[in-house]
């Protein structure tokens, strides 16, 4: 499949520098006879569509090879989260600016949010900060390095080519994004360049310096094509054609940091009532933000171009503007966002509680099963995140497992029917978060998955199949050997009671221990499960001559007893055996993350 999806790529990549040579003639000869009122729409439409597809794919290309490359990481980064907003603000900016897209990012938060791995004060302060690092992208494209497109392409597709290595594939996908972004702008921008000089396509460019009609324009552009980003790669593009004014630059602008919302609001539909208030808290930042600035875009121009270059000596005119234009429409887009975090990450607390009043709860229905509380599909676009979500819900699944066996031994040994079926019933909620797991990690496994990534979805499998075996060892046999106790009328003695009950304790810190190593991806407490070998060794040659010693006793019913006993040992011993699978499983995957990173 990875071989597959490469040749694609390759293919893709091939076909659209194909289309782009055969285009520059048609291209040269629509801007020979186009006149004042001739243009070629055909081929500029091409032009056009052709660029923007280019860009697109190639944010997304680069988008996922920098989550394959810093993914596992993304957990580190996010677990900085605390309540100190202005690390929560950081960590948005560096998280975004890696995946290049706020509209991702917000849709993760709608997801962690959703996956309770998250609160809506935490999330308010990623916002701000993914607001900033979504600027990163138009700043690059502000330069002028489309000329270097065909190069970053060929650089790219050879680290592909030459290297078996899975990390440096990874980079070449994302040099090749990159090249095939600044490739994408430059189709764009010669395609647009006989508009310069089409009076009706001028008129209309100045219409948007109405920032209403600006900002409505791009936020609706923008909604379309779902990525602020590319929104803002067409106006760099606008601008570098000389084809817009700075103030019609910063209404587009503002247009497209509305729209992008819509990714995130879309995203909350039918979820929890906590992510549709992540998904506001979004919307709000941008819509307020916009209104503040919306009076003032004629002295933020100014500012702008106070702070940004000046034009090169010896331009003037529509050259002059062309020139500098790119890097001041970026600069604004990027003051924007920090102006609107810095006004309101002191009243983040006040904020997040407008959101609740704006968003209330709602009564929840009554729902008689379980249900998982972390797992969601939202994070399928960061299967490290996935993957940890998958591994908070085997840990609620592993307490309930735990739970059954610490109440299964005094049921069996002593306790009525109800006692017993009181453990039995426990086994349901251990089906039900079974299943839902099961199904979560198979579509896990359907995602682009890197090599560590694979090994972990195989652990996360592994583990939960164990733990529904030790339920159902517990539920059905253990169970059965209680309710039989009470049917034939066996006494287990008080003596037999506490060699058991010894047995149990080494069983049961084995699977709490095997629980943690695999949540926690601990070596250690993986070890210390395999190092209980030889305590249940010795724990069950005791066990097996107190049974022995039983035999040869005076007691009546000692041969019903003894089968039972032998039966309750063996049970034991069976959830030793998965326990230790378990921690095997972690023992087998063996390097740690980041050796298993420098090893690819």
């Amino acid at each position: 499949m990875k071989l597959l999806r490469s040749n694609h790529l390759y293919t893709f990549v091939f076909f659209s520098v194909c289309s782009f040579i055969l285009f520059l003639p048609s291209l040269a000869r629509a801007a020979e006879v186009s006149g004042p009122d001739k243009i070629d729409w055909f081929i500029l439409a091409i032009g056009l569509l052709g660029g923007l597809s280019l860009f697109l794919y190639g944010m997304e290309r680069m988008s996922d090879a920098l989550k394959n490359v810093a993914g596992e990481k993304m957990k580190d980064i996010l677990g900085m989260l605390s309540n100190n907003r202005i690390m929560g603000m950081i960590t948005g900016a560096i998280v975004t600016a890696v995946i290049q897209s706020s509209s991702v990012t917000t849709v993760m938060l709608v997801g962690f949010v959703s996956a309770n791995l998250m609160s809506l004060s935490q999330t308010v302060g990623v916002i701000l900060g993914a607001d900033i690092g979504t600027t990163i992208t138009a700043q690059i494209v502000a330069f002028k390095v489309t000329k270097y497109a065909l190069l970053l392409l060929a650089v790219g597709f050879a680290m592909l080519f030459v290297s078996k290595k899975e990390k440096i594939q990874q980079y070449g996908y994302m040099v090749m994004g990159l090249g095939m972004i600044f490739f994408g702008m430059g189709v764009m921008s010669d395609a647009m360049h006989p508009l310069r000089t089409y009076q009706p396509f001028i008129d209309l460019m100045a219409n948007m310096s109405n920032p209403i009609l600006g900002i409505l324009v791009a936020a609706i552009f923008t909604a379309l094509i779902q990525s602020s980003s590319a929104s803002m790669g067409v106006v760099i593009v606008l601008a570098m054609q000389g084809l817009i004014t700075l103030e019609a630059g910063i209404a587009l602008a503002l247009g497209a940091n509305i729209g992008t919302c819509v990714t995130a609001g879309l995203a909350s539909l039918g979820k929890p009532r906590e992510a549709v208030r992540v998904a506001a808290s979004h919307v709000l930042f941008k819509i307020i933000g916009v209104l503040i600035m919306l009076p003032l875009i004629a002295p933020f121009a100014k500012f702008v171009v106070y702070i940004s270059p000046s034009p090169a000596e010896g331009l003037t005119g529509l050259e002059a503007a062309a020139s500098v234009l790119p890097r001041q429409v970026a600069n604004a887009h990027t003051l924007f966002n920090v102006g609107i975090a810095v006004l309101f990450l002191p009243f983040i607390t006040y904020f997040a509680r407008f959101v609740f009043w704006l968003v209330p709860d709602k009564p929840l229905p009554e729902v008689k099963e379980i249900q998982p509380k972390y797992l969601s599909d939202m994070l399928f676009n960061t299967p490290s995140l996935a993957l940890d979500a998958a591994r908070h819900e085997i840990r609620r699944m592993g307490k309930r497992v735990d739970l059954m066996n610490t109440a299964m031994i005094p049921a069996v040994l002593s306790g009525n029917n109800e006692a017993l079926m009181t453990v039995r019933e426990k086994d349901e909620d251990v089906d039900i978060l079974y299943k839902h797991i099961v199904n979560y990690l198979a579509s896990v496994s359907k995602l682009q998955l890197n090599e560590y990534q694979t090994q972990k979805m195989l652990l996360l499998m592994g583990a939960i199949n164990d733990l529904e075996h030790i339920g159902d060892v517990i539920e059905v046999n253990l169970v059965n050997l209680g309710l039989q106790r009470i049917k034939k009328g066996i006494k287990i003695s008080q003596a037999t009671q506490k060699v058991i009950k010894t047995l149990h304790v080494v069983v049961s810190d084995a699977l709490k221990a095997a629980l943690r190593a695999v949540v926690e991806e601990d070596q250690e407490y993986a070890q210390r499960v395999l190092s209980m070998n030889d305590d249940m060794k010795r724990l069950t040659l005791e066990a097996d001559l107190h049974q022995a010693r039983r035999l040869v006793s005076e007691d009546s019913g000692k041969f019903e007893a003894y089968s039972l006993e032998i039966e309750i040992i063996e049970k034991l011993k069976r959830i030793y055996y998965h326990a230790k699978r378990m921690a095997k499983t972690v023992v087998a995957s063996g390097v740690g993350e980041e050796d298993l990173a420098e090893a690819a």
